[in-house]
């Protein structure tokens, strides 16, 4: 058995699950490579009553027939033929299990969304398994898995039919934070200080699939060269995978994350139809939201601004890394060679400010704002001319707005006259367009702190360092 690294939340869930004395039914979801299956075979430690896992674009028949191989697995008996439906291959699970001696009898059906395909009666099956058998029981523990997040939530936990609030509880596996990439790391004995992990971070984003890839003994830069750039390496492919392998007609979810991956802060609805010469309707949403669900972007308002300004961005690292320097580049070794590149370092800066936003709660923390109210939100200038943003703000309840200015450095940072005097100026276009009577604190968020000298005395409130955002 391995060791389930961080996933505190997740575990805690579990032990909830496994202690109730109702049945349970479970939908675990989270994107591709986020370490959903593994979290619930090594939390169980395989011991299940029960395992099923769905073929990518098999027929109704190739995957009754895996049924039937999952049957003898687990119980050690085979059926004497393959069932001819689902529902007969569930009616056979619960007689089987009901002779089971397991004090609790846990039932896992991974990649869900392969074995639910159209035309293939599977949910009516489940529902009918549910709902007049296993609910009426104390000892089963049913878990539904799958990576297509959206088809999860709207086939099964938004299920309007035979479904409709029959799930107990659902659990939504997420990248790992920089915390947990750093236990992760450490746990296969690669030595890399904070720095280096956010380094990792800003490609990998808290994958672990991702980080399975990291070779100790070797730099940042050789790992990403190894697993990225040269063609036998994992990741080297890994986007051509991705989508086709989550959602259906993935061209135009693509379409979508490539449009969103030419604009740092993100697009509104009528530019990403611009962009992407899509037609607007029900299929553009589904898109949006699909894409939103499974963890690849975000959907924000600015500061003051009505949700029907709302604004899509990409907050998928790899995806993003993908865009800016993997695309149609065949060079091996690329990214020691470039490490000094401006491109490099305008990637760099912007990639950090996304893992800034990713760990808002730690900031809070950071800041000593935990218990207060406070609404979270990113900010423009209203003339465009002015081009003066702000990333991330807290509109807190306490009448103090704090902006956060996010800032990579190799050592550091200093702010020079010329930042002062830009930084002033953003407060003072924001303070004039927002109208706001909070005072307005700036705080800095860099890797290695800031300076202090005449102009952080002056405009810093709180300085934030990177080990901050690892609480």
């Amino acid at each position: 058995m391995r060791e389930i690294v961080g996933r505190s939340f997740e575990k805690q869930k579990l032990n909830e699950l496994v202690a109730s004395d109702k049945s349970e039914f479970v939908a675990v979801y989270g994107r591709r490579r986020v370490g959903k299956t593994f979290l619930i075979r090594e939390y169980f430690k395989h011991d299940f009553a029960f395992y099923l896992t769905g073929i990518k674009d098999a027929t109704t028949k190739e995957q009754l027939y895996n049924f039937s191989v999952s049957f003898e697995k687990s119980f050690k008996t085979s059926l004497n033929v393959t069932p001819a439906n689902w529902q007969e291959a569930f009616h056979e699970l619960s007689k089987k299990l009901e002779k089971s001696k397991k004090k609790k009898k846990i039932i896992f059906l991974d990649e869900l969304p392969w074995l639910a395909s159209p035309k293939s009666n599977f949910l009516n099956a489940l529902n009918y398994f549910w709902n007049h058998w296993a609910s009426a029981r104390t000892d089963i523990v049913l878990i539904i898995c799958g990576s297509a997040a959206s088809w999860m939530i709207g086939k099964i936990v938004k299920n309007k039919g035979g479904l409709h609030n029959r799930i107990t509880e659902k659990i939504k596996v997420n990248s790992f934070t920089l915390k947990e990439t750093e236990l992760f790391l450490k746990h296969k004995n690669i030595a890399l200080n904070q720095y280096q992990v956010i380094e990792l971070y800003m490609i990998y984003g808290g994958i672990p699939y991702y980080l399975e890839t990291v070779k100790k003994g070797k730099s940042v830069a050789q790992n990403i060269d190894e697993s990225c750039f040269n063609k036998s390496g994992l990741l080297y492919d890994e986007f051509q995978n991705l989508y086709a392998s989550i959602f259906t007609n993935h061209e135009n979810h693509v379409k979508v994350i490539e449009a969103l991956s030419k604009k740092n802060v993100g697009l509104n609805r009528d530019a990403l139809l611009q962009h992407t010469k899509m037609n607007d309707g029900g299929s553009f949403s589904k898109i949006l939201e699909e894409l939103e669900e499974s963890g690849f972007i975000r959907k924000y308002n600015y500061f003051g601004k009505s949700k029907r300004d709302a604004l899509y961005q990409l907050v998928d690292f790899y995806s993003l890394f993908y865009f800016n320097f993997l695309k149609n580049n065949t060079q091996e070794n690329y990214w020691s060679a470039n490490i000094d590149h401006p491109k490099h370092r305008a990637w760099s800066g912007y990639s950090f400010e996304l893992v800034c936003l990713m760990h808002e709660k730690q900031i809070k923390k950071a800041l000593g704002i935990e218990a207060v109210q406070a609404n979270v939100s990113s900010w423009k200038s209203k003339n465009d001319n002015q081009n003066v943003q702000i990333d991330l703000l807290f509109d807190r309840r306490d009448q103090i707005i704090t902006i956060c200015e996010m800032k990579y450095a190799m050592s550091t940072f200093s702010i020079d006259k010329k930042y002062a005097q830009n930084l002033r100026n953003k407060i003072s276009v924001f303070k004039q367009d927002s109208q706001t009577k909070s005072a307005v604190h700036l705080a800095m968020v860099t890797t290695y702190g800031v300076l202090k000298n005449e102009n952080y005395f002056e405009l810093v409130q709180n300085n934030i360092t990177m080990e901050r955002l690892f609480d």
